[in-house]
This record gives C-alpha cells, sequence and structure tokens, in this order.
C-alpha cells in the first residue's frame, strides 16, 4: 500500500511540473468537473476561448488519467528549449512520437 502512496505522489508531481510547463507556453489549465449528460459526454482537452488556448481535464478522473489528457495536449507543443526532467520528457517524446508515426 506504500507503493501506491509513493506512486500517487510521483504522479502528482508530475502533473504539477506539466501544469508549471503549461504556464510556459501560455497554456490555461482548468481542472473541472466535466458534466456528463444522456448523449453527451465531454472530455477532457484542448479549446480555444477569446484568443486564449484552454485544456479541461475533467478532475473526476484518476490522477494518471489527468497526467495523461495534459501530457497528450503538450506534446503538441514545441518543448525544445525548455527544460523537462528526464521523466517528463520521454512521456512527452513518446506522445510525439506516436503522433508522427500516424501521421
Amino acid at each position: 500500500m506504500a507503493d501506491a502512496g509513493r506512486n500517487g505522489s510521483r504522479l502528482q508531481e508530475e502533473l504539477e511540473e506539466l501544469k508549471r510547463l503549461a504556464e510556459r507556453v501560455n497554456l490555461e489549465v482548468r481542472e473541472e468537473e466535466l458534466l456528463r449528460e444522456v448523449g453527451y459526454r465531454a472530455r477532457s482537452g484542448r479549446c480555444r476561448i477569446k484568443e486564449r488556448d484552454v485544456v479541461f481535464i475533467d478532475r473526476k478522473l484518476p490522477l494518471g488519467e489527468r497526467l495523461e489528457a495534459l501530457a497528450n495536449e503538450l506534446a503538441n507543443y514545441d518543448l525544445e528549449g525548455i527544460y523537462l526532467s528526464p521523466t517528463l520528457r520521454r512521456r512527452l517524446d513518446r506522445r510525439k512520437g506516436k503522433r508522427e508515426e500516424a501521421g
């Protein structure tokens, strides 16, 4: 059980680092409860609001899924000149590689 706590703490640290990175590339991150109704399912993702890029993250998602949603959005940005921890650099590079293979 202690490992689950450590893993959750590590994921929380990574999510916070991604949020700081988002600020540096002018991407606003909003963690909100995304409402679901019959026939309608809101998902985490990026949109543009009044000339501002905003990514909404469903705060009801497990921590790992919130981290993945934000990492997926940030992988679209040019991050070459920005320092990232090696763990996050690998995480974002993997996503970028998958997009290039699909494209």
